[in-house]
């Protein structure tokens, strides 16, 4: 028998996808805005209600993302019910975030002081202090706060918890509450995930936390397992395991959306999000953008095969 968290019990799986994002930022070949538009038209309406759509980053830096303007302008007309994230590095592209009516923004700081240079050229005091900037200069955008490299970096390997509770609480001071713990590389494993996350809980009791894995290993729905275990019900998934990190050489893609949609969904657990529909999304990225796609039941015949058993919890 499966024991979880009482405050588990019977709640929502919130599926955060951010493939579009995360996804795409990682694929060379430009992909013609028409085409993102209509994958994410196809995730909404599998179900996906909390999207990260684009990032406001330098066209220099990730030509991929140039066209966010127009990615955003489409989420929000035509799906106003859903809520779209967006990736900011700085105070400058929450301003054009605000500017472009998102109120929903993702901020980065990596826990290893080295990925964090590598990544976005701070240090971690530079990246906090943008950060202070950011809550300041815009009281009413809902900030969420990812800690990369949370479980190892591939620089310096294992990377300080004490820091990463430091940046927690830093940014509870300033009234952040969402923050997400990411296994940039995927190398985290689920003792180590459960113990984490309780350090974090326990000191942290009213945030809320979320998850981001990478399959690396192969252990990202095992890590989001002992998430769950351990009273998280937000994930950060990506169709098809799309991902990756320019800055992690050798890490995978991310926790597969179909993938995660699957186990939770066996287990009794609502995600809000058509298995069927997800998978019509992944078959339209492998004709489109990349034929080898990462997630399992996107290699699979039909999930349907193999579904013996009534979902139990």
């Amino acid at each position: 028998m499966v024991f979880f968290k009482a405050n588990t019990m019977g709640k929502f799986i919130q599926l955060t996808e951010v493939g579009p994002r995360d996804g795409f930022q990682n694929i060379k070949q430009p992909i013609p805005t028409e085409l993102k538009i209509r994958i994410i038209d196809h995730l909404i309406a599998a179900g996906a209600k909390n999207i990260e759509i684009t990032s406001m980053v330098s066209p220099k830096a990730i030509p991929q993302m140039s066209d966010a303007k127009q990615v955003i302008a489409h989420v929000l007309e035509h799906h106003p019910t859903i809520t779209p994230w967006v990736l900011v590095p700085n105070n400058r592209g929450a301003q054009l975030a605000v500017e472009n009516h998102i109120s929903h923004v993702n901020y980065v700081i990596s826990v290893s002081p080295a990925h964090n240079s590598a990544n976005i050229n701070r240090t971690h005091q530079q990246s906090l202090d943008e950060l202070a900037v950011i809550r300041q200069a815009h009281p009413d955008l809902e900030i969420s706060l990812s800690l990369a490299t949370a479980f190892g970096c591939p620089f310096i390997g294992a990377t300080s918890t004490d820091t990463l509770l430091e940046m927690i609480h830093f940014a509870g001071d300033l009234g952040i509450h969402h923050i997400t713990l990411c296994d940039t590389i995927g190398v985290a494993n689920p003792l180590q995930t459960a113990d984490l996350l309780q350090r974090v809980s326990a000191r942290f009791p009213h945030l809320d936390i979320g998850l981001h894995m990478h399959n690396t290993h192969g252990m990202a729905l095992a890590n989001m397992m002992a998430g769950l275990q351990n009273g998280v019900t937000r994930f950060e998934t990506a169709v098809g395991g799309l991902g990756g990190c320019p800055f992690a050489p050798g890490a995978a893609g991310n926790a597969a959306t179909e993938d995660a949609v699957n186990m939770f969904s066996r287990m009794g657990f609502d995600c809000g999000i058509s298995l069927d529909a997800l998978l019509e999304v992944s078959a339209l990225i492998r004709e489109s953008i990349e034929p080898a796609l990462l997630s399992s039941l996107s290699r699979a015949r039909t999930y349907r095969e193999f579904d013996f058993y009534p979902p139990q919890r």
